[in-house]
């Protein structure tokens, strides 16, 4: 077994730590303004940046540590998350993180970053749709989720871009 140089654990760990993030704002800060007079649950902005770590974390980890590392954060999703929200942020983080792994993979020979943008647009939506349904069995805050989510992503992939012209720059120099 291959184990991944220190970026990819640090990346891997910061991915993984994403999720007790995420449910401890929820927990304790409950719904926040993300943008456009909307709100949601405040593990939004987290679970955006968990999507994009993910990725990351394939691309300097590997598939197999990326894998691990999804059913390690289902794990501590459920156990420590609030009771009442445990069984819905597991099921939205295994299903969402999934299904942004699937889309992914055969994108990421066209670009790291129109690989992210499209597993990311569909890992958002599904973890919005399930977990509210499983935790409110309501979509009020779909809007809010998903823009809080997205935020997250254009931001992080903003900064990629920003790392990848300097480092286009300086090779060229």
């Amino acid at each position: 077994m291959n184990v991944p140089a220190p970026a990819g654990i640090a990346t891997l760990v910061a991915y993984v730590a994403t999720i007790p993030a995420a449910n401890l704002a929820v927990t304790h800060f409950g719904a926040v303004p993300v943008g456009f007079g909307y709100a949601a649950p405040a593990g939004a902005y987290m679970v955006g940046l968990a999507l994009v770590l993910r990725d990351l974390a394939r691309e300097s980890a590997g598939r197999g540590a990326v894998l691990a590392a999804i059913a390690v954060g289902t794990i501590l999703s459920y156990f420590l998350a609030d009771p009442a929200l445990a069984g819905a942020s597991a099921a939205a983080f295994a299903v969402a993180e999934t299904m942004d792994f699937v889309v992914y993979e055969p994108l990421r020979k066209r670009g790291l970053l129109i690989a992210m943008l499209a597993s990311n647009a569909v890992g958002l939506l599904a973890d919005s749709l399930l977990f509210l349904k499983l935790a409110f069995g309501s979509f009020e805050y779909l809007p809010g989720q998903i823009l809080g989510k997205a935020w997250m992503t254009f931001a992080a992939i903003a900064v990629l871009a920003l790392l990848r012209r300097r480092k286009q720059a300086s090779a060229n120099a």
